[in-house]
């Protein structure tokens, strides 16, 4: 059985991912046809209901839910890994709440602005622009600050770029939870035997990755972009960890009080309550 898979370049979908499509593991009769693309790219997919298993943002989830069930595996949750607002100046947070910067944001339905919108409601004078290109923008006067992700935390500094603030300690300070950033979703339309040896697979292919950190490294170092190996490393173990293997409790539990909390302030609508795929 063949099933359309769509996942992220970035180097911790690599390397979570390399196993499972390239026949390191056991795939249970399951084959994967791959496209790669950016994550606002991939929430599209999903709002569409293009791919039968799709790495989403958590924030996209929240309008798909209806025809995506998230997998226990696969997530990306962490502590100390959340999206940045960065400037060319030192600025205060009151002037980003008053609503007047422009700013750059890497999607509408990424949850760096999921929670930029959380942390800032009336910060509303924003633009989508492909995440990499955010710290340019800043940099040449497009924009008065920018949201970054992924390898971008890692050398906005060293471009002379100053954090405002780091929306992951926002976030863990009010709610002592993990961060959740992206999770992996399968279409309802499927069985629940095809959903639960997906998520399978794909727990063995993280299990896999972290047992053999090296196997992957061709398939990183091919969609890096030209990223040195430190930073791809700074990268996958960042974003990949015990909640990449299985959510768990506590996993689970960051994932719904993030909705909860985005639902009460009225930044996404009322959403299902079997959000996850049976244990």
């Amino acid at each position: 059985m063949t099933l359309t898979l769509g996942f992220s370049p970035c180097p911790n979908d690599c390397f979570m991912f390399d196993a499972m499509i390239h026949g390191r593991i056991e795939c249970e009769g399951l084959e994967f046809s791959v496209r790669m693309a950016d994550i606002e790219a991939l929430n599209a997919a999903a709002f569409a209901g293009e791919a039968d298993i799709t790495k989403l943002s958590f924030h996209a989830y929240a309008y798909c839910a209806d025809e995506y069930v998230l997998l226990n595996a696969g997530s990306a949750l962490g502590r100390n890994c959340g999206p940045l607002l960065v400037s060319k100046r030192v600025v205060p947070s009151e002037e980003v709440a008053s609503g007047k910067l422009r700013i750059a944001i890497p999607g509408k339905y990424t949850t760096a602005n999921f929670l930029l919108s959380l942390a800032f409601p009336q910060a509303t004078n924003k633009s989508e622009h492909l995440f990499s290109g955010i710290e340019d923008a800043v940099l040449d006067g497009t924009f008065d600050a920018g949201l970054i992700i992924h390898e971008n935390r890692f050398t906005y500094e060293d471009k002379g770029l100053k954090k405002i603030i780091d929306l992951g300690e926002f976030w863990e300070s009010e709610t002592g939870a993990a961060i959740p950033l992206g999770g992996i979703v399968i279409n309802r339309r499927l069985s629940e035997d095809v959903r639960q040896r997906v998520n399978r697979v794909m727990r063995r292919s993280v299990e896999y990755a972290f047992a053999n950190r090296t196997a992957s490294l061709p398939f990183v170092r091919a969609n890096a972009q030209a990223m040195s190996d430190a930073v791809m490393y700074k990268h996958i173990d960042l974003y990949v960890n015990e909640y990449s293997v299985d959510l768990g409790e506590e996993g689970r539990r960051a994932v719904a009080v993030l909705f909860e909390r985005a639902r009460t302030s009225g930044v996404i609508p009322a959403m299902r309550e079997d959000l996850f795929l049976n244990a």
